[in-house]
């Protein structure tokens, strides 16, 4: 069962309370989660669970095309070892507000990763409900499940919208909702393995690639309004000038990563694999000794 969300939404909480593993977890908004970590083995109804926590698409560490690459790379190795996914699992903390750009990126890639056909294998859990008052996250969650821009459309084709608790028994009472699915093949795993597509050339890689394109484009134009803004400031003071010319400068940097990364995606997630695969053989053969 894979665990997806928002950085700081409990992920590594969650799999820690339902495994008794002790997986690294950061504080407030910070990531600790920087490649995919996996659970100790543990039952629940009578099933041996292993849990897979993963980085999100917000991590505080890497670049959004960096946390694609891992994810992907695991995914597909798991799927070419002959390993299926019983279940993804999405948190999303219900004390936010509103749902914010950066989770509506977040979850649009997830829902690319996943594709429509394995919905049915999917749950959409909120926790930290201690944090809210009642009536409030009722609110929200209603807005949740029925807002075509939120989670309604997954919900309509079999997602789950379910509550977490923060306890041990909440955890397996959620987890008990996927362990006797039929084990789901993520549109990820079957473009890549089956249909040999490179990593930009997937639904998740190209919707990565669209986001961030927007994103340079958004960088462009507050680089022309501080352009603007340096030639008015001809006669400001030489600290604000330099303020404004060492802003520009940082979009700049932002927008050649950005460019970068867009380029290097597919030959980046190959070495991730092949790392991946390297890691795998050499776990096996320590084994068989």
């Amino acid at each position: 069962i894979r665990v997806m969300g928002s950085t700081g939404s409990g992920k590594t909480t969650f799999i820690n309370l339902a495994s008794g593993s002790e997986l690294r977890t950061g504080s407030g908004l910070e990531s600790c989660t920087n490649e995919v970590q996996t659970s100790l083995p543990f039952k629940v109804g009578g099933k041996q669970v292993v849990v897979l926590d993963t980085p999100g698409f917000d991590d505080t560490t890497m670049t959004d095309t960096d946390v694609l690459k891992i994810i992907s790379a695991y995914l597909v190795a798991m799927y070419e070892q002959g390993t299926k996914l019983a279940g993804i699992i999405y948190m999303h903390r219900i004390s936010d507000v509103r749902m914010s750009g950066t989770s509506k990126r977040n979850f649009r890639i997830f829902r690319e990763l996943c594709g429509e056909s394995t919905l049915s294998n999917v749950l959409i859990v909120t926790n930290m409900w201690g944090n809210v008052d009642p009536r409030i996250g009722e609110e929200r969650e209603r807005e949740l499940a029925t807002n075509d821009k939120l989670f309604r459309p997954v919900l309509e084709k079999g997602a789950r919208l379910l509550r977490h608790d923060n306890t041990e028994a909440s955890a397996h009472a959620v987890l008990r909702n996927l362990i006797n699915n039929q084990a789901a093949t993520l549109a990820i795993q079957h473009e890549i393995v089956e249909e040999r597509k490179d990593l930009a050339h997937t639904a998740a890689g190209a919707e990565l690639t669209r986001l961030l394109k927007e994103q340079v484009e958004r960088y462009d134009e507050e680089v022309r309004k501080l352009r603007g803004e340096l030639e008015l400031a001809t006669h400001a003071k030489d600290e604000a000038r330099k303020e404004l010319q060492e802003e520009m400068e940082r979009k700049r940097e932002e927008i050649e990563r950005i460019q970068r990364d867009v380029g290097r995606m597919a030959t980046d997630f190959m070495a991730e694999k092949t790392r991946l695969e390297d890691r795998i053989a050499e776990m096996e053969a320590e084994n068989r000794r």
